[in-house]
């Protein structure tokens, strides 16, 4: 196990980790609402005669909704989506989202995050949602573990995940952190790439109904099962990458 954090440190020039923070996204990791975004998404997109499965949206999950909207134009019609066309299609996408979301949290996603915020490591959410009925409700759900004034939401960046865009500007709210000073946790594999290319080693949470392989090709350092098995396997971790 130990090889697998040496392997990251020698492969961009570093000696040690210096562990200041924890980057968390947010959909898959800290709350149970993937489903609700792949049902919304999916209706929505029927509803406007663009071919969809449920299950591609696990995929897209990190992008920004209108590069989502975007994507699938393309496919399906050959052009981008036109900027009222995009307007409405998210605000159907929401409507449908907040119908469904029943707010219910990842096991032990609380558990962990509160665990590695009592070891005094900063805690940040970078997400590419932009779901304020979802965001809204961190400080209710993650009480005191969580500043809203140091997120990284949808609202935030000009390129969303895989751009590494969102977990740069982590990095930079977190109090200007080098990429060996943080790790994140994500559940997706534009996430994880996104997380790559800023440099930060990642390990994933396969919450979903995409295979680990998935999320070790797209460059996540560590797959786990779920958000329990990470906080059952933190003790192992921490005294390698607190520093």
């Amino acid at each position: 196990m130990k090889e697998i954090f040496e392997d990251y440190l020698k492969s961009h020039n570093y000696t040690r980790f210096d562990l200041k923070a924890v980057l968390f996204d947010m959909d898959g990791v800290l709350y149970d609402s993937m489903k609700w975004h792949s049902k919304s998404w999916h209706e929505t997109m029927s509803e406007f005669g663009i071919k969809t499965t449920p299950e591609e949206f696990y995929e897209y999950e990190g992008m920004v909704g209108r590069s989502t909207i975007d994507h699938l134009f393309n496919r399906e019609k050959g052009r981008d989506a036109t900027d009222e066309e995009k307007e409405i299609i998210y605000k159907r996408k929401t409507d449908l989202f907040k119908q469904y979301n029943d707010n219910s949290l990842i096991p032990f996603s609380y558990d962990f995050v509160k665990k590695v915020h009592s070891q005094g490591l900063e805690t940040l959410v970078v997400t590419g949602s932009g779901q304020r009925s979802l965001i809204d409700k961190i400080e209710h759900n993650f009480p005191g573990l969580f500043s809203r004034e140091k997120m990284v939401t949808a609202h935030d960046v000009k390129k969303g995940k895989p751009n590494p865009e969102p977990y740069l500007m982590g990095l930079e709210k977190a109090g200007n952190l080098r990429p060996n000073q943080a790790i994140v946790v994500e559940n997706a594999p534009r996430g994880i790439e996104a997380a790559k290319a800023a440099g930060i080693f990642t390990i994933a949470i396969n919450t979903g109904p995409l295979s680990e392989k998935s999320l070790s090709d797209a460059g996540a350092n560590i797959v786990l099962p779920s958000m329990e098995a990470l906080y059952n396997n933190w003790d192992k971790y921490y005294p390698i990458i607190k520093g």
